[in-house]
């Protein structure tokens, strides 16, 4: 699992919660998503990259330092930005590139988390 894809998946369960409003990231890892899910997550990830491979090496010279890789970071935006969150490619100080990943991401559409009734994290 490459960098962008782990980023992603981290994005998604620190800011999904499960139906007591708790936060998947406090008791599900990656060893919790279904197979079905992890496919969906790894092809849409692979997708995104490989169409915006451009906009992304530009992002990824614009980036400010942090604690993540730019791939980790790129993959925590694509969530946050695909899912309408307050924050994403667009508000990270990368300008002109962040809002064309922006818009580009509103084509992505949402996507949710929930746990099935045998404590696997699903989509």
């Amino acid at each position: 699992m490459d960098d962008f894809t782990k980023g992603y998946i981290e994005a998604a369960l620190w800011s999904s919660t499960d139906d007591d409003c708790n936060p998947l990231d406090a008791k599900y890892t990656t060893d919790d998503l279904t197979l079905e899910l992890k496919v969906k997550i790894t092809t849409d990830c692979i997708n995104f990259q490989h169409a915006n491979r451009v906009n992304l090496a530009l992002a990824y010279d614009l980036y400010p330092d942090n604690e993540w890789s730019n791939e980790e970071q790129a993959g925590h935006d694509f969530w946050l930005t695909r899912n309408g969150h307050g924050c994403g490619f667009w508000d990270r100080g990368i300008g002109e590139v962040g809002d064309t990943l922006t818009e580009i991401c509103k084509g992505w559409g949402e996507f949710h988390l929930f746990i099935t009734g045998n404590g696997r994290v699903s989509h």
